[in-house]
């Protein structure tokens, strides 16, 4: 039997009639006289393995009714057509092999506490709910790969170390730097414009950082976010990109993880019908919105959580806000010209209370302007020499955006907090396992 071909449950049905080798963990089991019912998993499927008292030694039989859940086995035996399986296939077992006994699985199917699996997480992430999870990040993230590559964008990595800060300077986390301090990326964003200045259209892809002291089920301390770039893009521009993107990623998840969507029980009819065009509307109307559903918010104040989800209750997908007030932008966001109180921003809202995925806009192209926005925001003009010189050597219109990967697994997931959305969450009270 050792000689037999190892193969992944994914791809059982490719060898029906024959012997094959399977390398995974005991997921569960149940016995009966002389069966033992094993369920394999392997990390691509979980797999129905029949040990029959007369079709294997005395030894393997009894290891078959000793081993505990999440024991490593290598089982051996002929792939047989079920139809009463979920993968329409199981194996009757001829030999079994323990790789590696394990103890007492604290993670068994009875409820467990949020803080009892955080700190199990490494053993969480075994179960079939989390595979799904990860199973549809994975997705998401190979389709906004090639989203950008089959539309002609350059993959420039972003520094994880940087002098000043991008989004605020309240939210950092601060690093010892030698001689100097450096702070952990908030944002790839000001790189990705010196790289949209000489490749055109760029991305970057990576982990980003805020310090923020929040406990909600919207906020990691550290997130993985993806944000493109173009030379000569206005906002409109910006935003028709954003929309055919997140479209993309969505019906990608509809047709290629309708299974794992079922294991989350998620309404796949509320995906499906993710579909441009979105609905697009300033922050002045969406001011009124809020008013209209008795909300107390005064011109000039950003939107929060709570604001986010009234607004998001009025539509049935993404909607995009644009244009807020400039006073509550970062420093480097165009003002509207014809309406210099507003910034030529906008911010993408899911659906279902998920809040911002996206934020992006067009950004401040004129060198005066900008080192005017630098002062006023009390910021360090010597850390953003390298910045304004992008404005000093062939300055273009140009816009980008970012989408944070986590808050739109959640979403697409129907998730209730962001913390499954990531294999190891970091959050204000968390940073381990």
């Amino acid at each position: 039997m050792q000689t037999l071909k190892h193969v992944y449950i994914s791809e059982i049905g490719k060898y029906e009639g024959q012997d094959v080798c399977l390398k995974g963990w005991l997921y569960n089991k149940r016995s009966s006289g002389k069966l033992h019912f094993l369920q394999v998993r392997d990390g691509t499927g979980i797999i129905q393995a029949v040990v029959f008292k007369g079709d294997v030694s005395p030894e393997a039989f009894e290891m078959a009714g000793r081993i505990q859940q999440e024991s490593s086995i290598e089982v051996y035996g002929t792939v047989k057509e079920d139809k009463r399986s979920p993968i329409g296939f199981e194996i009757g077992v001829k030999d079994l092999k323990l790789i590696g006994e394990a103890l007492e699985y604290p993670i068994t199917p009875k409820e467990h506490g949020v803080a009892f699996l955080l700190e199990h997480r490494h053993l969480w992430l075994r179960s079939p709910r989390q595979l799904a999870i990860m199973k549809i990040r994975h997705n998401i993230i190979k389709t906004i790969r090639d989203y950008f590559n089959n539309n002609n964008f350059l993959l420039v990595d972003a520094p994880i170390f940087t002098p000043a800060a991008c989004e605020g300077t309240t939210n950092l986390f601060e690093t010892e730097y030698f001689d100097e301090k450096a702070y952990l990326t908030q944002s790839g964003q000001l790189y990705m414009e010196a790289a949209a200045m000489a490749f055109g259209k760029v991305y970057c892809f990576g982990p980003t950082f805020r310090a923020e002291k929040s406990k909600t089920r919207r906020h990691l301390t550290e997130f993985w976010m993806v944000e493109p770039e173009m030379a000569y893009y206005d906002l409109k521009m910006d935003m028709d990109l954003a929309e055919d993107f997140v479209e993309t990623i969505v019906q990608s998840v509809v047709a290629n993880n309708r299974a794992e969507l079922e294991v989350l029980e998620r309404d796949i009819s509320k995906l499906e019908n993710i579909k441009k065009p979105f609905p697009r509307i300033s922050y002045d109307e969406a001011i009124e919105i809020l008013k209209s559903k008795g909300k107390e918010i005064q011109w000039g104040e950003d939107f929060g959580g709570d604001e986010e989800t009234v607004i998001s209750e009025q539509f049935d997908r993404p909607v995009m806000i644009h244009r807020y007030p400039a006073e509550c932008k970062a420093f480097y966001m165009k003002q509207d010209p014809e309406s210099p109180k507003h910034a030529l921003c906008v911010d993408m809202i899911a659906p279902e209370g998920y809040g911002e995925i996206i934020g992006g806009g067009q950004r401040e192209d004129n060198l005066d302007l900008l080192l005017g926005k630098i002062k006023e925001h009390k910021l360090n003009q010597e850390a953003f020499e390298w910045y304004l010189d992008l404005r000093r050597y062939g300055s273009v219109p140009h816009a980008g955006f970012g989408l944070g990967i986590e808050r739109t697994v959640g979403w697409l997931c129907g998730l209730h907090h962001v913390r499954e959305t990531i294999p190891f969450p970091r959050m204000m009270e968390r940073i381990k396992p």
